[in-house]
């Protein structure tokens, strides 16, 4: 008989609670579970794409992020897993991991949304962030008080309502578990504080586009539209639970409407928040490393130009001063390079004025005796007294023969 309860798809021995992991009459488990997995492993990616990463972040206000996103990550996860728990029947350990769960991980995925619009209207006005370490102490904080109501509640009540004996073969034995005894409108009601972070963060990302500074306020309408559409679930599922089943489906349908609601709010977590986010970082890191490989292209490759743009001024800087002594070599070609010795110009020899006339003194050009005609100097016969006449030739008024091919001899005056 009992095979024959068994539903589709499920085997023999499998306990009646998990019926619904399996049960192809019963769609909506399967479907749910599949898109829950799915989620989980794709936050997971997210997760790993964001650490690794961080190396490669150099901009400050993005890396002050890191740790209020991966906490995120976190609890989106979280919210996935916790769906196979609507999915599967309920017992103690179920109904207990529904109530206590289902608010501290939308209360930590609200912390972290809010503080990233603080964040965000920091840097829209100022472009300089705060540190990261405050901001996630800060969404811990938040995080903290939702866990604390939690706890208080489900102590209470377990506390004033004794666990009930349990059936182990009917499901209605399971429901009598005393963290299942409780109404859907309390059940709402304990979720009061998570619906004021949502609408804080709602505030807050609106707030955003007051700044001045584009670059962020692109971040805040990510936010904001993730917000929006948060509430829109939020008061979808809680018009549902509490007042739609009851007139329409009944309790059965209970643990799909808020099954439908995990998974739907953290796909909108995923798709609409950590994917645009791990997009944009890393965008402004591509963008940062080519504008610094156009503002410093190659400091070898310059630093290689300086030193043949001194090395080109070295070989053909002359010294005016010694090429007035060097002889015409115009017939014999000589290459530019010949004199180069690679020692920079100050470390080159430099004459000094007392040198340079010394050395045009000793170089001066000495008087040619070519074809000059002795004659008698009347100066010198006077002085001396003698009647030879003086062989010593005057240069005042000497005469330079030259021969010249058209008119013979040329006379030209000595000076």
């Amino acid at each position: 008989m009992a095979a024959n309860n068994t539903p589709q798809g499920c085997g023999a021995n499998l306990d009646s609670i998990y019926y619904n992991l399996c049960d192809l009459t019963a769609v909506w488990g399967v479907v749910l579970e599949a898109v829950a997995a799915a989620g989980v492993v794709f936050s997971l990616v997210l997760f790993i794409s964001l650490l690794a990463g961080v190396p490669f972040m150099r901009d400050k206000n993005r890396r002050s992020s890191v740790a209020l996103h991966a906490s995120f990550l976190v609890c989106t996860v979280g919210l996935f897993c916790l769906t196979f728990a609507f999915i599967v029947g309920k017992d103690f350990s179920t109904c207990a991991s529904r109530r206590f769960l289902f608010g501290v991980l939308f209360g930590g995925c609200f912390a972290c949304l809010l503080m990233q619009c603080v964040r965000l209207n920091i840097l829209a006005r100022r472009d300089d962030g705060p540190q990261a370490w405050p901001l996630w102490l800060g969404a811990v904080g938040l995080w903290l008080v939702e866990v604390v109501i939690n706890t208080e509640w489900l102590i209470i009540t377990v506390v004033r309502h004794p666990q009930a004996p349990l059936n182990a073969t009917v499901d209605i034995g399971r429901a009598a578990a005393t963290p299942c005894k409780i109404a859907n409108a309390d059940f709402a009601m304990a979720l009061i504080y998570v619906m004021t972070l949502i609408l804080a963060t709602v505030l807050a990302s609106l707030a955003i586009m007051a700044g001045k500074h584009k670059k962020w306020k692109k971040e805040g309408i990510f936010i904001s539209v993730v917000a929006l559409l948060s509430v829109g679930i939020w008061v979808a599922w809680i018009v549902m639970y509490v007042y739609g089943n009851e007139r329409g489906g009944g309790p059965a349908w209970d643990d799909p409407t808020l099954a439908i609601a995990l998974v739907s709010n953290g796909w909108v977590f995923v798709i609409l928040y950590s994917i645009p986010e791990i997009c944009c970082s890393s965008a402004d890191d591509e963008s940062e490393q080519d504008f610094g490989n156009d503002l410093y292209p190659s400091r070898g490759v310059g630093y290689e130009t300086i030193l043949k743009e001194q090395s080109s001024q070295n070989m053909f800087i002359e010294n005016k001063a010694f090429s007035l002594d060097e002889p015409n070599q115009a017939s014999k070609p000589v290459s530019p390079y010949s004199g180069y010795t690679g020692q920079l110009r100050s470390s080159v020899y430099q004459p000094t004025e007392l040198a340079l006339i010394t050395k045009a003194v000793s170089n001066a050009p000495e008087p040619s005796f070519d074809m000059v005609i002795p004659r008698a100097s009347a100066n010198s016969a006077a002085t001396s007294g003698s009647s030879t006449p003086s062989t010593h030739p005057d240069y005042r008024n000497a005469t330079h023969v030259q021969t010249n091919g058209n008119s013979g001899l040329q006379r030209t005056s000595q000076w």
